[in-house]
């Protein structure tokens, strides 16, 4: 796996490192009100790769942001949760969205409108 950046240069940085891409923020909003098996996590995000899954649930396990739960049986069942920093993160979250619900009309015309725009 290749290294992950540890400076950084503002506390928005080291936030973006933790939460940023496609898909981080989509894992931590699905583990926000319970635990989540690997398998269930497909289903509620059906665009996401396996290897992109495991991959984006590695780095958030790493940052310690996110527990797995592996339970010695046959087949094996494999469970993630937040941990107490990752829930520091959920006011954040919480936050995204809201500004997101309240602004997604006027930036998807921002962006029609931006389209139109001749090159």
């Amino acid at each position: 796996m290749p290294k992950r950046k540890t400076t950084f240069s503002c506390g928005a940085d080291v936030t973006a490192s933790v939460i940023g891409g496609k898909w981080k923020l989509q894992i931590l909003y699905k583990l926000i009100t319970k635990t989540i098996r690997f398998n269930e996590f497909r289903r509620l995000i059906p665009e996401i790769t396996q290897r992109m899954l495991t991959l984006q649930l590695r780095e958030l396990e790493e940052d310690g942001i996110v527990h797995r739960e592996v339970y010695p049986q046959i087949p094996p069942k494999v469970e993630y949760r937040l941990t107490e920093l990752g829930e520091t993160l959920i006011p954040l979250i919480e936050a995204m969205c809201t500004w997101g619900y309240e602004n997604e009309e006027t930036i998807a015309e921002n962006r029609k409108d931006i389209a139109k725009e001749p090159i």
